[in-house]
Formats: structure tokens, C-alpha cells, sequence
């Protein structure tokens, strides 16, 4: 397993952008297993595993890896790319890529920037990610242009609810969340749709707040 970092944009706005959401994520990396590695990831741990295991052996893409809490959770003897945003969170991840029974890379990379060939991935799996990224429509127009024609998104994702008073409630808490991390009323199905994929499926894992989501890019042609 190698470490490498991604070049950041060019553009200053978006290049200071990055930069502030690179230094939220690095202070939270030394709590973050606290915090989302007891209660949350135990709940969802069936969800996720069952997501996961559609890893198909080709070359896959893994957003937002944090401190690696979700490795456990894939099957063994496939070939990914673990990326995030924060070099603290990639050394905090480094113990469980190190025990993963596969090939795994780690890699510093933003979302928005990412430095690799159009049409490089066979998968790609996101897990409570898109609530985090600051501009999610370009984020997933960006992993369109990596994933293969016809290749798969799979995504673990908190969103916003259409229903009252959970779409209140996540409404008035966004402005304090996402001082801290995740925006609560991200409407996440629909920003896929946007970026260009094909929605194939979305799975309510709790009422309309926690998704699981099938896309794919269009097949060439």
C-alpha cells in the first residue's frame, strides 16, 4: 500500500475552498473514530456490508475513506483506491489499510480535482460523503468523468427528508452542522441525477434520511 497526493486546483476560490474543508476534516480526524465509530457504524454495519459486497473485482474507487472504519466492512482480494481530503485522516486510516486482505492504495484528493484518466474505474462507492462536499453536483460530475461507461456508483448517504418535521429539523440544524462536518438536507438522489448519472435504484435504509443509492454512467454510444 502507497500513499500519494492529488494536485489541488488551480482555481484560487475553489483552491481556498478546498483548503478550509482539508483543515475541518483534519481536526476532526483524532475524535472522528469516537465520534462514528461506536454507535453509527454499528447500526449501519449490515447496510453497508451488503452494499459493499457488490465490489466486483475491477478497479474501484473509494470517496471519502476518513480513518478506514468502512474497510472492515468490504470483501477481500480487491484492487482500490482509498482517497480523502485530509492527510490526517489517511494516517488515521493507515492501521486498517495496512490489515485489508487486498490491494488498497490511500491517496490525498479532492473531490472536485481529481487527478486521474477519464474512464479509469471500473466502481466507485461512497459512504456518508456527499452530505460533506462543499459543491456535491461538481463533485459528482468530476467522478463521472473517472468511472467507465456503464460503471457503477454505489452510495451509503444521509440526505434531507421530504417529511415534516424531519425536513424542518434538518433544516434549522444545517447551519450549525456544517461548521463541524456533514449538511443535514442535502438532496443527494437529486444531485446525482444531475451530474449525469443513471438513477437504477434507491434503497430507504431509515424512513427518507439514510439512502442507499444504484447509479451508473451512461454506456458510450
Amino acid at each position: 500500500m502507497a500513499e500519494q497526493s492529488a494536485s489541488p486546483s488551480g482555481d484560487p476560490v475553489h483552491a481556498s475552498e478546498s483548503e478550509e474543508t482539508r483543515k475541518k476534516w483534519d481536526a476532526a480526524a483524532a475524535n472522528f473514530d469516537v465520534m462514528a465509530g461506536y454507535g453509527p457504524e454499528k447500526r449501519w454495519e449490515p447496510f453497508k456490508r451488503e452494499l459493499f459486497s457488490a465490489m466486483n473485482g475491477g478497479r474501484i474507487l473509494f470517496l471519502a475513506i476518513g480513518t478506514g472504519l468502512d474497510i472492515p466492512f468490504w470483501p477481500s482480494g480487491q484492487t482500490i483506491t482509498g482517497i480523502d481530503i485530509s492527510p490526517k485522516m489517511l494516517e488515521a486510516a493507515k492501521a486498517r489499510a495496512d490489515a485489508y486482505d487486498g490491494e488498497l492504495e490511500l491517496v490525498v484528493a479532492d473531490v472536485h480535482d481529481l487527478d486521474f484518466p477519464d474512464d479509469h474505474f471500473d466502481q466507485i462507492f461512497t459512504s456518508c460523503t456527499f452530505c460533506s462536499v462543499p459543491r456535491p453536483v461538481d463533485g459528482l460530475r468530476s467522478l463521472l468523468r473517472v468511472l467507465k461507461p456503464g460503471g457503477e456508483l454505489k452510495m451509503f448517504e444521509h440526505t434531507g427528508s421530504r417529511f415534516f418535521p424531519f425536513s424542518m429539523m434538518m433544516n434549522l440544524m444545517t447551519p450549525l452542522s456544517r461548521r463541524f462536518g456533514p449538511e443535514m438536507n442535502r438532496r443527494t438522489v437529486d444531485n446525482v441525477r444531475a451530474a449525469g448519472f443513471e438513477i437504477e435504484k434507491v434503497d430507504p435504509v431509515y424512513l427518507d434520511v439514510v439512502k442507499r443509492i444504484h447509479a451508473r454512467k451512461p454506456a458510450a454510444g
